[in-house]
């Protein structure tokens, strides 16, 4: 399994924020991590990316230890977390080169023009990225993610914010590295999921409330959308 996670908790003093989840994501396949706000999905992926301890439980991506192997972590990872920092006084083209010098691509320049082209960024090349629009910093941030060509991709909200038009590219093109790689994506559009995933976690109050094959929901969850599922088992109604 690309991502597999085992008994993991994590606390914030008497808070517990998880608690004893396990899951799996699989490779070439794009997991939906579903739940409401407070229900342990920021938290399960800044663990993942090592950039947060647990208090219990263990997780491995791409078969490296998240924590006992956090650099071998990093360079198979790409993470968009849900507030996208960036450096606002910074070009598009800036930016990337100075990411790729982070992750030490042998050919940089290549590459960088290849995810310009993939993420739709040539239009706005011109503009530093405190000058784009929200749509156009997360295409940005995407770009960011998928740069060193990793094999994991964590995407946090990562449609927050885009235009019709752009969700729709961006929609493809998760979907086709969603081929290639193994993607877990957390978003609180019921559409996007549709649209986008194999399979599907829903997370609440720190636990896993289920866990299936999106292409088995009617057979697991007879005459129930994904949407009433949702509310049903993270609401209550």
């Amino acid at each position: 399994m690309a991502i597999r996670v085992t008994d993991l908790s994590k606390s914030y003093g008497n808070q517990q924020a998880l608690k004893g989840i396990s899951f799996e994501a699989k490779a070439g396949r794009v997991l939906g991590f579903l739940g409401p706000n407070g229900a342990g999905k920021s938290t399960t992926m800044k663990i993942l990316c090592g950039s947060l301890l647990p208090t219990a439980g263990e997780a491995w991506v791409a078969g490296f230890h998240v924590h006992r192997e956090s650099l071998e972590v990093r360079r198979k990872i790409g993470y968009l977390p849900e507030t996208n920092p960036l450096y606002p006084d910074m070009y598009i083209r800036e930016a990337l080169n100075f990411m790729a010098g982070i992750h030490r691509l042998s050919q940089p320049r290549g590459r960088i023009e290849e995810v310009i082209a993939l993420t739709g960024l040539a239009p706005e090349l011109n503009k530093k990225i405190r000058q784009l629009s929200k749509g156009y910093r997360q295409r940005v941030g995407l770009a960011q993610a998928i740069l060193h060509d990793p094999d994991v991709l964590i995407l946090d909200e990562p449609t927050s914010g885009l235009d019709p038009n752009q969700l729709r590219d961006i929609r493809t093109l998760i979907r086709q590295l969603g081929k290639e790689k193994t993607v877990l994506l957390s978003t609180h559009i019921m559409q996007e999921v549709e649209a986008l995933c194999d399979d599907v976690v829903i997370i609440r109050q720190g636990e896993i409330v289920a866990d299936f094959e999106l292409a088995d929901l009617n057979r697991k969850y007879p005459d129930t959308s994904l949407e009433k599922l949702f509310i049903r088992l993270t609401v209550g109604e």
